[in-house]
């Protein structure tokens, strides 16, 4: 994930307040002091998130829907520099991607047990497949050895599953 923070705010000292975030979570910060800017940011690179001055955004709506919909994967943050402190901000900035990195990881793993569950259920479906064809009677050797074949690496494909290797 990118470790990139794009902070679009035309308020007078928001480059300190950029610099001290950059220090205090180990991010780099970009300062855009105009929607303008912050779209061109935008089209360059990806951001871990996309901190928007209320100021743009209560004078341009429209204009501030386009910088959320080119955010891509940044997590979009809104806050009013004019009354909140950098330290405000910067905890904000730290609770958003805290928020991200959890939703990241519950996801990866929801992926994996599904993946896990649909690997089972075709191994599972494969295995009895199998274990019927050689039952048959009228099988001949030569694919009765190919399908026990068939069975062995579908039951140690299952083992795998059920106990996977360390890594």
């Amino acid at each position: 994930m990118t470790r990139t923070v794009l902070l679009v705010t035309p308020t007078p000292g928001a480059d300190e307040c950029a610099t001290a975030i950059g220090r205090q979570l180990d991010l780099n910060v970009e300062l855009a002091t105009s929607r303008r800017s912050a779209l061109a940011s935008l089209r360059r690179r990806e951001y871990a998130a996309l901190v928007v001055d209320e100021v743009l955004i209560e004078s341009d709506p429209a204009g501030s829907e386009v910088l959320w919909q080119q955010a891509g994967l940044a997590v979009p943050l809104q806050v009013n520099f004019g009354i909140s402190g950098c330290n405000r901000v910067l905890r904000e900035v730290r609770a958003a991607l805290h928020r991200r990195e959890k939703e990241v990881s519950l996801a990866m793993r929801a992926a994996a047990q599904l993946l896990e569950s649909e690997m089972n259920t075709a191994i599972t479906g494969l295995l009895l497949q199998a274990q019927l064809a050689l039952a048959e009677p009228a099988l001949p050797a030569s694919a009765a050895v190919k399908l026990q074949k068939v069975v062995e690496l579908a039951g140690s494909l299952s083992a795998l599953l059920k106990d996977p290797p360390s890594a």
